[in-house]
């Protein structure tokens, strides 16, 4: 729970202090602006879920916790605890973002990103995270760091939306009126497009590979205790 708290902390960190970073020197180059939160939000995925994915799997995001316990990859009784540590994970990392650019720990957002287009956007964009992660933990689960941050990279420029994909970044983005925000009344719509999203992808995988349920404690990065070396034995 803490590993799961601290890399979503991390990653609304990276992606709300880049974004206030980005719009500041950008000189109201929108386009310059959401290419340098790009890049710091793809390299500081990689990074994230290098670092804390032996522990925890390294989620930080509810969609993601969903699909996988629907596999059995994950304990449905430890889902609330995922969803709690990464909801409230969320909204530290605003906080501190804010709190190192000198502003106000929360603030409303006004950025208005309302309508069918936004929503359809948030449906694909979750839906082709989920896919990268079924489609790449199979066969390549090494690859899996780099190949979500490819895609949020891509789902960055080709979706409307910008690619939030993830509802803790979601509702935590709601409580910041900088590059990265998203007005609260339009949160909960990209929340129900994101988890329809991702049960779109999910269900289409167990489809595609019956066996998926036997590599979803790999998702996003196989995590747990790792066995104890018994002593070889002597004779």
């Amino acid at each position: 729970m803490v590993a799961e708290a601290l890399g979503t902390a991390m990653l609304l960190a990276t992606v709300v202090g880049s974004g206030i970073m980005a719009e500041r020197l950008a000189g109201g180059n929108v386009a310059l602006a959401l290419l340098a939160n790009t890049v710091a939000t793809a390299a500081g995925l990689v990074a994230l879920i290098l670092t804390f994915g032996s522990v925890s799997g390294a989620h930080f995001n509810p969609a993601v916790t969903l699909a996988d316990a629907s596999q059995g990859g994950l304990p449905w009784r430890l889902v609330p605890a995922y969803i709690l540590a990464q909801v409230a994970g969320a909204f530290v990392g605003v906080a501190v973002a804010h709190g190192m650019f000198g502003l106000a720990a929360f603030t409303a957002s006004t950025h208005v990103r309302a309508g069918g287009s936004q929503l359809f956007s948030e449906f694909v964009a979750t839906f082709g995270l989920l896919a990268v992660i079924w489609g790449c933990v199979r066969q390549r689960p090494s690859a899996v760091p780099f190949a979500v941050a490819a895609y949020v990279t891509a789902a960055y420029w080709f979706t409307a939306s910008t690619s939030f994909a993830n509802p803790a970044v979601t509702l935590a983005r709601a409580a910041t009126d900088t590059f990265a925000g998203i007005r609260p009344a339009d949160a909960p719509g990209f929340v129900a497009a994101q988890l329809l999203g991702a049960g779109a992808a999910t269900a289409l995988f167990r489809w595609l590979v019956p066996a998926l349920p036997e590599v979803a404690p790999r998702v996003v990065v196989e995590h747990g205790e790792a066995p104890i070396p018994r002593p070889q034995d002597p004779s």
